[in-house]
């Protein structure tokens, strides 16, 4: 397939990650409130692990075939469309302006912190899957 099929696969799957993103952030600000980006920063989370297990499954030698297409359909496209690093930027300098700098802080740590351990983890279950 060809750098045209590639991107492709990769706007296809923004468009699917961008509706997924806008329906769960609403979902949840809708349920929780909107004083803190509860949605953004479960959105980001969810994206992390599934990219953790996606990237290690579809690995080489992992029990998942992906087509080299698929597979960036799958994490630029998809994934990518799903979190969103401007959002959680644009809604923490919200919550600064607004002087809720403690609700920042912990948006800022929280996002960081629960993303990292949300790939690591998606990257466990993706090393279990494996074997």
């Amino acid at each position: 397939m060809g750098t045209l099929s590639i991107y492709a696969w990769i706007a296809a799957g923004s468009a699917l990650g961008g509706v997924g993103r806008y329906f769960m952030s609403t979902l949840l600000a809708r349920q929780f409130g909107e004083t803190f980006p509860l949605g953004t920063l479960a959105v980001n989370v969810l994206g992390s692990v599934a990219i953790g297990l996606i990237a290690t499954v579809s690995d080489p030698g992992g029990r998942i075939f992906l087509s080299p297409e698929a597979r960036l359909g799958v994490t630029v496209g998809v994934l990518g469309g799903f979190t969103t690093f401007s959002s959680f930027s644009l809604q923490t300098l919200n919550l600064l302006r607004d002087g809720q700098t403690a609700l920042a802080g912990i948006n800022i740590f929280a996002s960081l912190a629960l993303c990292l351990i949300g790939v690591w983890l998606g990257h466990i279950a993706g090393i279990a899957i494996n074997r």
